[in-house]
């Protein structure tokens, strides 16, 4: 994106990958929830996880140990001009798909017109920005654009390729169980709709010597359990049913460890170290609601969410606040005064930022910790007061109408159900009333997709190189549109000249520059209750997998693993 790749021509593996990996065996791993599709490129149901890369590949491939770094795969080579209003890919004469029929450029083209015509809204968004596709001499194709971009070349690069002779792409739109015929190095063995998915390896696989592939997809089988909820997939784990985990809850990290094979030693518990920015994880509010389309109402239910409460009695200290969309990375604006380049980027929108974003020292209200902070709640108050809410009879109600201060906060698991009804706790004894309701994960997918919904649990997981999806995140323009992650209803035209600005932006200080003044614009909108992190994976295995002793940035990786010999 920025800069020179960091690994030079003749590079055999990524970092992250140990290329003389022990080969076979099969790694189990768990997910709550649930999938009824196989298809993850389009908004209708719930897709299986591992399709994407598993299955099907892009063009190139992302090295995991660079913000933004694309290396050879299906394409073997690249051209773009300084301007970046182009991008030509070289196909690879070895690129197969799994019924050994040769990649071409028409299959690419295919690929193009279907994500851009009917796949999910962010590469309708991405795709729809090419002017021009066409096949060149010599197995390339190229990518004109309607205007320069400097990601949009690696954007394309990530394309997923299918087979335009194995789509219908009048049924491409529609939930199945039926896999896509990609390129990568596993097929689906079984699927079983909402209980289990099985992928095989190929022997076949073309592209198992390329670089970007050496020391991964060890396994010769893939199995993935769906479980209904974290206690029952936690089980199957403990009797050795599932392979390895990444554990979520800090509860149960810290005190539900202790069973006979941990004891033995047969499974370990690390913390993995990342590079990237902590996720941003949030209780969401969305502002098409008239409930929540007052910032003042917005930043009172801040208020009176108890961080340090909750985190002393349900999570054992474990985590840390979140802070910024960007945690804990030179993007963050988290302590960091606004200099003369994010001014000039945010400064026509004055009123949308407040100065303490200004100052990098808007963060989340402090508690004393007891569950019952006056000040807290004080503040609170006086927030509802200006935006029109009054406390009458031990309830919060609009002045004039007298309706009751109300929402709903839809959960999908049980931790969430259980943070969930811990804040609407704390909201009753302040005379607001949320109500939690919980739904199975289709239902949730499928609801939060068309944003019908009060408030829900999200998670923003960034790169070090942010930007086209940051609009499809927060963008105003997809604020309406079914199946973004704009689930707040972000719009925002401080938030759309940043992500404009980072799009734009050439040398890594103009660009350092607008991913903090986005963080400024999105902290300053109050979009969500700002929820917390860990310092890092939390990842227990059994013994009998292994895995490379250097984490990528985002951490370590299941297609790095492999089955330890004689285990």
């Amino acid at each position: 994106m920025r800069g020179a790749p960091d690994l030079p021509d003749d590079f055999t593996a990524f970092p992250y990958a140990d290329p003389n990996a022990p080969h076979g065996g099969r790694l189990t791993l768990s997910l709550t929830g649930t999938f009824d599709s196989l298809n993850p490129f389009i908004v209708k149901g719930s897709p299986a996880s591992f399709v994407r890369g598993y299955l099907v590949e892009s063009l190139m491939a992302r090295s995991l140990d660079e913000p933004f770094t694309l290396y050879p795969l299906i394409a073997r080579s690249v051209t773009t001009d300084a301007a970046r209003s182009f991008v030509e890919f070289e196909i690879d004469p070895r690129a197969r798909f799994a019924d050994g029929t040769p990649v071409t450029a028409q299959d690419v083209l295919f690929s193009h017109a279907l994500m851009r015509d009917q796949g999910r809204p962010n590469h309708r968004l991405y795709y729809a920005k090419v002017a021009k596709a066409e096949e060149r001499p010599g197995g390339r194709v190229r990518f004109t654009f309607a205007e320069p971009d400097p990601e949009l070349p690696l954007i394309m690069g990530l394309m997923p390729v299918l087979s335009r002779a194995a789509v219908d792409p009048a049924r491409f739109a529609e939930t199945s169980l039926s896999a896509p015929l990609g390129t990568g190095p596993y097929k689906v063995e079984a699927a079983e709709a909402g209980a289990s998915l099985t992928l095989s390896r190929r022997p076949d696989y073309w592209g198992r010597d390329l670089p970007a592939n050496r020391g991964l997809y060890n396994f010769d089988t893939l199995r993935i359990l769906y479980f209904r909820d974290a206690n029952s997939e936690f089980e199957a784990f403990k009797k050795g049913l599932v392979d390895a985990r990444f554990e979520t809850d800090p509860g149960r990290w810290e005190t539900g460890y202790d069973f006979p094979a941990a004891r033995a030693g047969e499974v370990v518990r690390e913390v993995i170290p990342t590079g990237t920015p902590k996720p941003y994880s949030a209780l969401v509010f969305n502002t098409r609601r008239p409930v929540f389309a007052d910032i003042r109402v917005r930043r009172a239910l801040t208020e009176l969410f108890d961080f340090e409460w909750l985190d002393r009695n349900f999570y054992h200290g474990l985590y840390a606040r979140t802070t910024s969309f960007f945690q804990d990375s030179e993007l963050s604006s988290s302590g960091r005064p606004a200099d003369d380049r994010e001014k000039a980027i945010i400064g026509p929108f004055a009123a949308e930022i407040v100065p303490e974003a200004l100052l990098g020292t808007l963060v989340p209200p402090v508690s004393d910790g007891s569950g019952r902070d006056r000040d807290r709640r004080r503040d609170a108050f006086a927030l509802l007061e200006q935006a029109g809410w009054r406390l009458s009879n031990g309830l919060v109600r609009r002045e004039g109408t007298g309706e009751p201060l109300a929402f709903e906060i839809m959960v999908a698991t049980r931790d969430q159900e259980r943070l969930a009804l811990a804040y609407a706790s704390q909201l009753e004894r302040a005379g607001i009333t949320a109500r939690v309701r919980f739904v199975d994960a289709v239902q949730f997918d499928a609801r939060r997709n068309a944003y019908d919904f009060d408030m829900v649990p999200a998670i923003w997981s960034q790169s070090l190189s942010p930007g086209n999806e940051q609009a499809f995140y927060f963008g105003a323009a997809s604020a309406d549109t079914p199946g973004t992650r704009n689930y707040m209803g972000a719009r925002s035209p401080a938030v759309d000249a940043a992500i404009d600005a980072l799009v734009a932006a050439r040398d890594e200080d103009d660009f350092i520059a607008a991913a903090r003044a986005l963080d400024r614009a999105l902290l300053s909108g109050a979009y969500a209750v700002p929820l917390f992190h860990t310092p890092g994976q939390w990842l227990a295995r059994w013994t009998r997998i292994g895995r490379p002793a250097q984490p990528s940035l985002y951490g370590t990786l299941p297609e790095t693993w492999w089955r330890v010999p004689g285990r």
